[in-house]
This record gives C-alpha cells, sequence and structure tokens, in this order.
C-alpha cells in the first residue's frame, strides 16, 4: 500500500550533547551529526587492530565485520587520515532511543599496545538536529537502512482523521520480492537469522540489510548500477490487515575519474516502484557533511542532471579530498573523497523521501612528479639542487652522495647542508649545497674544455608515511670549472736552480716532464737532480751542468743557465704551460759538453802557466786552437770535441773525448810536466749518441760528463761516472788526426760498437768500428 508523505523543510538545530569525562587523548573525534554518531580514534594511539564493543542493558556485544552491517555500525580503517572510525546509526541496534530524538550511545575502545590490551569506555548523547522526514533512506558503505513514519492515515476512513501505530506482534510477516518473483514469507525471527532487522521506535519503522543478501538484487537505471531490497511486511490486527511496503534502492556506482575530476552516478528514479517526482534537491558534502551550495562551487564540486541521472563531479585535488602517497617501483598518488549526497524528493502526492549516501570514491594511481632541480651557481663554487615535488607524506630520510651515504639530519654543515622548504600547496622540497671543494665530489678533467668536471650523482632515499615505504630518486649534476695547470715556484741558488710546486687535488691530470721525458724518481737518480715529493709538495733542485740544462752568454765573468720545467696533459702528452728558469752563473772554473759535441771551457790556468807568462799564450794539442778570451789566471777555450787535437777513447758503454791546455811557451812535450798539462775530457754514453763522428758532425740526446784533470785535482760537470770507469775498463787512447780522415760528414756508432762485450776497449782504427756514410 502507499504511504502519505509530507515534506519538510530542511533547517538545522543546535546539538545537544553529553559526554563521559577522561575521553582518551587518542580520542580525535566524538561528534553528533544528523543522522549517526561518529568516533575517530588516532591509529598511533590505537595500534593495528582495535576493537570495539557496544554496551546496552542487555549486556557487551562485540562489533565485527558482520555484526556491523546488520546492526547499522561502519568501522573504517583510514591510513590516509591516520585514523580509524565509528559511525553508528540512530536506529543502531544497542543505542538508547527516546522519543526518537535523544540518543545515548555507549561503546567500549579495545587497544593493545606493547603486548598489553586496555579498555576504554566512550560514551555520548546526540540529540536530533534536524526533523525526521517522512521516508528516510541511508545507504551506508556496508548497509542499507530505510524507516518510515509508524503513524498513518487510512484513507478509507470518512473523516480522514483515524489513526493507528502498528505494534510487532509475534504474528508479523515479511515477504521479500524480487522483481516479478516473490519468496515464501517468513517471520521476524527467521529473517533476523539471514541478517534483517526490523524494529519499531516511537515514531518509526526501522528496515535495515547488508548488501548483497539473499533477496536482494541488482540491476541498472539509465546505466547506473542500483541494489533493491524489497520487503512487505504484514500482519492481521483483528479484522483489519495491515501491509507496509518497504522498499531500500542505492546506487552502487564505484566512481570514475576522468580529466582531472572523480565522477560518481546516481538517478532521480532507483525504482519504478518508487512515485513519479514533481522535484529533486541535491546537496553534496564530504566526510559526513554537507556544505553549502556556496562552498560547493569554490570547491569546483558540481551536480548535473542528465534526463534521470545525477552526475557528480569532483576536482581530484579539491578541498574535501585526502591523498596517498603509493610506491610501485615508481611513486604515485591517488585522491580520496569520502562522498556524503543528500537526495531530497517530493512526489506528485507532495510527499518528500530523504535519500543519503555515504560513498568512498578513489581515483586511479596517478603519477607523482618528484622533479629535481640545478641551481648551482659557479661564482658560488657550490652545487645547489632542488628536489621539489615532494607530497607531504613523503619525508626525506637519506641521501647519497657519489655513493656515499648519509643520513638526516646532516652534521658536516661546513661543506655541504640541506634545508626543507614548504609550499602552501602541500608539498615541500629541500635544498642539497655541497661545495665543489667536498672530498665527496668526483674531479674529471676535460681535456676539450681545458676545464675541471666537478661530478656529483645524488640519490634520493624517500619514506612514504606512515610505514616507511622507500622511494628513490637519482640524480646527477656536473659543473665545470676552468682550471690553470700547475706552476711551478723557481730560485735560483749559486750553483742550480730550486723548483717547488705546491699540490692541488686535481693536479694528477697534468704530468711533469723535463724535455721528453717525465720526472720521476728513477729520472731524477740518473741525472743528478735532487728531488723530494710528498702529499704538501713536490721540490726539486736541478744542480749545474746536469741533462736538461741551457747556456748562454758564456764568458770569463760567467753565464746564463736556463733550465724549463714543462706541464703535459696526462692522457695525450700535450704539453700546457712551463716554467722557465734562467738565472746568471759565475763559477770560477767549469766545462760545458754539450749534445752538438761543443766543448766550453772556463779554466784557471795559474799552476801551468810560468811565471810571467798569460793565459792568452796558452792552447789545446791543435797549437792553432787558441782561448776565445783570457784574462788574469784565467782562460775560456770553446771548440768542437773532435777537432783540436782531441783524442777519441771507446769504452763499453761509453764515448769519451780528450783534450789539453798547453801553455805554447814549451815547445817540446817530451818537455811538458803534469804541472804544465790540464786534462780535459767529455763523456757520452754510447746509448745516447745518434752518431759519433771524427770530422763534421755530432749528435747526442744528452749532454757530455764533462772533467778538467789535474795532477791535483778534477774539475768537472755532474757527478754520473762513465760507464767505463765504473767497470773498471781501461780505455785506450787513439789520436784523431782531422787532416787525415776521410771527408766524412757523419759516422754512426755501430750495433757492433753498442753491444761490446767485457773483452775490453777497441781502438778506433779497427774498421769494424765505425761505417763511415
Amino acid at each position: 500500500m502507499a504511504f502519505c508523505f509530507c515534506f519538510g523543510v530542511l533547517f538545522l538545530l543546535s546539538l545537544r550533547t553529553a559526554s563521559t569525562l577522561d575521553v582518551p587523548t587518542g580520542v580525535l573525534q566524538m561528534e553528533c551529526r544528523e543522522r549517526y554518531f561518529m568516533i575517530a580514534v588516532g591509529l598511533s594511539f590505537a595500534g593495528d587492530k582495535p576493537r570495539f564493543e557496544a554496551v546496552d542493558s542487555t549486556g557487551v556485544h562485540a562489533i565485527t565485520e558482520e555484526y556491523a552491517a546488520e546492526c547499522g555500525y561502519t568501522i573504517s580503517l583510514l591510513p590516509v587520515l591516520g585514523h580509524v572510525e565509528l559511525r553508528a546509526s540512530y536506529f543502531s541496534c544497542h543505542t538508547n532511543d527516546a522519543d526518537d530524538e535523544v540518543f545515548t550511545f555507549n561503546f567500549n575502545l579495545i587497544v593493545t599496545r606493547g603486548g598489553k590490551q586496555a579498555t576504554y569506555a566512550l560514551n555520548k548523547t546526540c540529540t536530533l538536529s534536524l526533523p525526521w522526514s517522512p521516508r528516510e533512506v541511508t545507504c551506508e558503505v556496508n548497509y542499507m537502512e530505510v524507516s518510515v513514519r509508524s503513524e498513518a492515515t487510512c484513507p478509507y476512513e470518512e473523516n480522514g482523521d483515524s489513526a493507528f501505530k502498528p505494534v510487532l506482534y509475534s504474528d508479523w510477516k515479511v515477504m521479500f520480492q524480487r522483481a516479478e518473483d516473490q519468496f515464501l514469507p517468513m517471520n521476524l525471527s527467521e529473517a533476523r537469522k539471514l541478517g534483517y532487522v526490523f524494529s519499531l521506535t516511537d515514531e518509526r519503522l526501522v528496515f535495515r540489510t547488508p548488501y548483497e543478501q539473499p533477496h536482494s538484487f541488482s540491476t541498472e537505471v539509465n546505466g547506473v548500477p542500483v541494489e533493491v531490497v524489497h520487503a512487505v511486511l504484514f500482519s492481521r490486527q483483528s479484522w483489519v490487515v495491515l501491509v507496509v511496503d518497504l522498499l531500500a534502492a542505492c546506487s552502487m556506482h564505484n566512481g570514475s575519474y576522468d580529466g582531472g575530476y572523480m565522477m560518481w552516478e546516481t538517478s532521480e528514479l532507483l525504482h519504478s516502484l518508487v512515485s513519479p517526482l514533481n522535484e529533486t534537491e541535491v546537496s553534496i558534502g564530504v566526510n559526513g557533511k554537507l556544505v553549502e551550495k556556496k562552498v560547493a562551487e569554490e570547491r569546483g564540486y558540481t551536480v548535473e542532471k542528465i534526463n534521470t541521472t545525477l552526475q557528480v563531479s569532483i576536482p581530484y585535488k579539491a578541498e574535501g579530498g585526502y591523498r596517498k602517497s603509493f610506491v610501485s617501483r615508481d611513486l604515485y598518488e591517488y585522491y580520496v573523497f569520502r562522498l556524503y549526497l543528500e537526495q531530497i524528493s517530493v512526489d506528485e502526492a507532495e510527499i518528500a523521501a530523504r535519500l543519503r549516501f555515504h560513498r568512498i570514491i578513489v581515483t586511479p594511481l596517478l603519477p607523482c612528479h618528484i622533479f629535481t632541480e640545478n641551481q648551482t651557481l659557479l661564482r658560488e663554487r657550490a652545487f645547489t639542487i632542488y628536489l621539489g615535488g615532494v607530497p607531504e607524506d613523503v619525508m626525506l630520510v637519506s641521501i647519497q652522495l657519489n655513493g656515499q651515504e648519509f643520513t638526516l639530519p646532516l652534521t658536516n654543515m661546513s661543506t655541504y647542508n640541506l634545508t626543507e622548504v614548504l609550499h602552501p600547496n602541500g608539498t615541500h622540497g629541500y635544498t642539497l649545497t655541497v661545495l665543489f671543494d667536498d672530498p665527496v665530489v668526483k674531479l674529471q678533467f676535460s681535456r676539450k674544455a681545458l676545464a675541471l668536471q666537478h661530478i656529483l650523482n645524488v640519490n634520493y632515499t624517500l619514506a612514504v608515511q606512515p610505514g616507511n615505504e622507500p622511494y628513490y630518486h637519482q640524480t646527477a649534476v656536473t659543473a665545470l670549472t676552468r682550471v690553470s695547470p700547475p706552476a711551478f715556484d723557481a730560485n735560483c741558488s749559486e750553483s742550480s736552480i730550486h723548483f717547488k710546486l705546491d699540490h692541488r687535488p686535481f693536479d694528477y691530470f697534468w704530468e711533469i716532464a723535463i724535455g721528453s721525458d717525465v720526472l720521476t724518481s728513477d729520472l731524477a737518480n740518473r741525472r743528478g737532480y735532487i728531488m723530494s715529493n710528498d702529499s704538501q709538495s713536490l721540490q726539486l733542485d736541478v744542480p749545474l751542468f746536469t741533462n736538461g740544462y741551457k747556456y748562454q752568454n758564456v764568458t770569463l765573468k760567467g753565464f746564463s743557465g736556463t733550465f724549463e720545467i714543462l706541464v703535459r696533459v696526462r692522457e695525450t702528452s700535450e704539453v700546457q704551460t712551463s716554467t722557465v728558469k734562467t738565472c746568471l752563473f759565475n763559477p770560477p772554473e767549469f766545462i760545458m759538453c754539450s749534445t752538438d759535441g761543443r766543448v766550453t771551457v772556463v779554466a784557471n790556468l795559474s799552476l801551468p802557466i810560468p811565471s810571467g807568462g798569460s793565459p792568452a799564450e796558452t792552447s789545446l794539442k791543435d797549437k792553432s786552437c787558441r782561448p776565445k778570451d783570457a784574462a788574469g789566471t784565467r782562460a775560456l777555450f770553446s771548440f768542437a770535441v773532435n777537432d783540436c787535437g782531441a783524442i777519441i777513447m771507446l769504452g763499453r758503454d761509453s764515448v769519451t773525448y780528450r783534450n789539453e791546455i798547453i801553455f805554447s811557451s814549451v815547445r817540446n812535450a817530451e818537455n811538458l810536466s803534469s804541472r804544465n798539462r790540464v786534462m780535459l775530457q767529455c763523456t757520452y754514453t754510447v746509448a745516447g749518441l745518434h752518431a759519433l763522428f771524427s770530422a763534421y758532425k755530432f749528435e747526442s740526446e744528452t749532454v757530455g760528463v764533462g772533467r778538467i784533470v789535474r795532477s791535483n785535482r778534477i774539475i768537472e760537470g755532474p757527478t754520473v761516472e762513465p760507464t767505463s770507469a765504473s767497470t773498471g775498463h781501461t780505455a785506450r787512447s787513439v789520436t784523431i788526426r782531422p787532416r787525415y780522415q776521410p771527408s766524412a760528414k757523419y759516422i754512426k756508432v755501430s750495433s757492433f760498437l753498442k753491444n761490446l762485450s767485457n773483452k775490453g776497449l777497441k781502438e778506433t782504427s779497427q774498421v769494424n768500428v765505425f761505417t763511415v756514410i
């Protein structure tokens, strides 16, 4: 039979509530809403598995998942919000209902923390804030509930004002209908065993059922999935048969996502038994609270009517929703809206029905775009990297810099620093600063750019809260800084040039060379350099007359000696720069044996010159070879090693050219005493000679070892001894007179000479010693 409903204007009354004292701090909310009571408990307080019990005069009743759907409770675990929530219908099983206006709730909250269980009593009294409509349907997450006004006027009464209030006697029965089918009637106790609950309050008849019961059915209304349960309640009372038609129909649309909007649909007419509607008013809200139309518009909530379908659209980032980060290889996010929709319909008889939906709609997984931005300024000589777009439920817990792990907070604030940046849209970011000079930064020399490349690979470890689910974000930044090759400081001393190089971290990109040879400890030892090299500096002392010097402006007063150190790119041996130092030297006596076979000598002749004699009167063995300059007791000679009556002495690994300074007034060589002789000799290693000559051309890789030999002392260049001297072989001399030599211009040392055995020295008169070209 049809009911006559009266439409009530929507209005709000102040809530009058009372609750017990000493509510635990972990209980975040205990609120009375228009048609239900809500408790929210923080998960940090409630632990993993909080439980609720309903308490009434009959005892304590555990609220399990099944029992909650039957008795009007909804328990939702909401990790996105960080709490667990209990919603209890005003008509829930164990609520103390006074005149359908005052409702008292008593619950036990049971939590387990640290292996210990604690029970907290929670109670609250709620006063109805909005009058009941003649017919109200609630589509909760886990059940459907319909209530109708129990006081009805029989239309066949003559005066129209006779009313009765049905009472649920034991002879009441219920018959479920599904489409064209009818199930056999059953009494209410049998229906309760199947999960159906019928109750009679002071003014309302209430029917509640979980979803997907055996007697419900699913259908589609204009493409909208709908679940329907149709119960017909009837009883014979005296000569009257009372029939109550109870119908609950709920949209089961799961929601969808399209173009940045979350969509949900229902229909104006969810079942054909509902009378055609004259008017429908829809209000929208979230989290169990409706919002005013203006607020809904500001947030972007819209309800569009397409034929008889109502389509709800909510921007996925709109206020009132909740977002959650999710890791599945990459980082994603999804948004959750706890949609609350109220639909007030007025039929042709102007009877109002109020339909409420509690629905959770969720977006699909959406990519979460965490990004890095290189904000490095070269003039600051530091990397500045911004990690942005980090959701509010994601925290940075550690970073790796070039593979080295750093947990937060960072401690070495002198060379690197990390600061958090908050943004009004709820996201946050981190700014990382690392100095170029920090040891963790990798260095690489760029040949093309002639610059130092600073490399920093950063691996951010972020954790989604709660649960600390890790997510890794990587980036790499580089910076080029111009660098100069290493430069030596150079100083002159009386008999050497001193070089010093202070080490820099990136100096290993270059190599130090003397001529074509890389400077090593072995090279320094062979050439007579004095070198020390530690973590702080490289020091090189180059004595006069060692290999590598160039001499100019040689006079009796002295000469300039120049030594050059080359700096080359290690990978290519390309010369980048050099340090050249020229010093003035004035030794009293010296001999130079050049690589081109030139001998330059300044000798002190105070002993061989007789009393009253002059250095200008001296000569070499060839008396035509006179001094270039002479003064006091010293004379300057410059001549080719093979000229001026030179004698060549061949050793196993060396060649020695020997000559003498003779006081020319002594005519007969037989009359020359050791006092009148000054022996000059230049020794070259055979391995370093490109050619051995007797006439015109000479070429050697290294300078020769010069000596000025007297009976009482030897004046020589470097301290490196000729091989022949070190091996104990005696050199046999052969005088080579240029006028008897063939017109050869280039004479090479043969392999036979370079591989002489230990049988001694061979004279140059043997034909197998020289090859004449």
